[in-house]
């Protein structure tokens, strides 16, 4: 029958919770909510949706409220969001289209997620997630924070998106207490974790700590690269952007290198290497890795990469007094983004040295 139990997991989203349930109640069969704890209007909210309410006493474990709301589910499929999740009005049309076509051969479907956006709304991290679990292979959800269902089955891409309408966050404070916890208790954290637990301090700018975190946790993993190699490649990169916000360039381009050593280069990677030689002022080295940038593809987040590297192209001609290519890579990034605050900054500044160019 193809049918879908949405399951959620809530906390104090009343800002958040109706954009998202109203946006995939009349996808789904079955809508179970599980409140971990709120104190706002969430509850009041959910019952204009669904009377499938349930409390879970909140104890620093997500994978346990997790795995609480998929036993409520009584539906062939299992669908999860967060609450400052949404599907976007061309989306849900997909979303009808793939619900009629669900193949029962099918364990798991992912579905892309914008998971972050620049101040003007261009997505700057697309990534694939599990979405669709059947319920009867019982999917258990593991670890106490950025949890996470090991897969197993026969698993499909969709091209559907969620898209990740970041929220304030009410306690930012949790993941470290979360993480704190875990070493109080003994927990051995596996590889995943270890990550998760680095990139705390990352994205917590605690840039040194996040250093010390990842070097070991290069040393440690790197040596069985095959084995690791996905956390591994993500925490190189995240190593090198530590060293470069604190301006330890060096060991920022040899962290990129070791990248390279074990991966054929991603945008990312190159368009961090030509952004560190721009801070040098070695514009034609900085130059040749923008150009080489173009040369690869980033599977999910292409576009966004294309405009950084189309961006730095520009801003390097231009300081080489190339301003007729500064001016062609700035209008291909404009091209992308036709209103973005930087490519019109930059149109200005290129066309008005142009004009002087001109008249000498």
């Amino acid at each position: 029958m193809n049918e879908i139990s949405l399951c959620m997991i809530v906390k104090n989203e009343e800002d958040c919770l109706n954009n998202c349930l109203s946006s995939v109640h009349d996808l789904v069969d079955e809508i179970i909510i599980v409140d971990t704890g709120s104190t706002d209007k969430t509850i009041d909210i959910a019952k204009n949706y669904t009377d499938k309410i349930y409390k879970f006493k909140w104890i620093d474990d997500f994978s346990k409220a997790r795995n609480y709301s998929f036993s409520k589910a009584t539906k062939e499929y299992i669908f999860w969001l967060d609450a400052d999740d949404i599907i976007e009005e061309k989306e849900r049309e997909k979303f009808k289209e793939f619900k009629k076509n669900i193949d029962s051969n099918i364990d798991i479907y992912r579905m892309k997620y914008i998971y972050s956006k620049d101040s003007e709304g261009k997505p700057t991290l697309i990534q694939l997630k599990d979405r669709i679990y059947k319920r009867k292979n019982n999917y258990i959800w593991h670890s106490p924070i950025h949890e996470y269902i090991t897969p197993f089955g026969n698993i499909k891409n969709t091209d559907i998106i969620i898209t990740h309408n970041k929220q304030a966050i009410h306690d930012k404070e949790r993941n470290m207490r979360i993480f704190n916890k875990m070493i109080r208790e003994g927990y051995k954290f596996n590889i995943r974790e270890e990550y998760c637990y680095a990139s705390e301090f990352f994205y917590g700018k605690k840039y040194e700590k996040a250093i010390e975190l990842y070097e070991k946790f290069k040393d440690k993993y790197i040596v069985d690269f095959d084995n690791n190699y996905f956390y591994i490649n993500f925490a190189l990169i995240d190593l090198a952007k530590c060293y470069i916000k604190t301006k330890n360039y060096n060991n920022a381009i040899d962290t990129l290198l070791t990248y390279m050593k074990f991966n054929t280069p991603t945008p990312v990677c190159l368009n961090e290497l030509a952004y560190i030689y721009t801070h040098l002022e070695k514009y034609d080295i900085a130059n040749f890795w923008y150009r080489t940038s173009l040369l690869q593809k980033d599977k999910e987040n292409d576009e966004y990469q294309k405009y950084l590297t189309f961006l730095g192209l520009g801003y390097t001609c231009y300081k080489q007094n190339n301003i007729v290519e500064a001016i062609e890579y700035n209008e291909r990034a404009g091209k992308i983004y036709p209103n973005d605050e930087t490519y019109l900054k930059n149109k200005k500044i290129y066309e008005s040295k142009s004009i002087k160019n001109d008249l000498n």
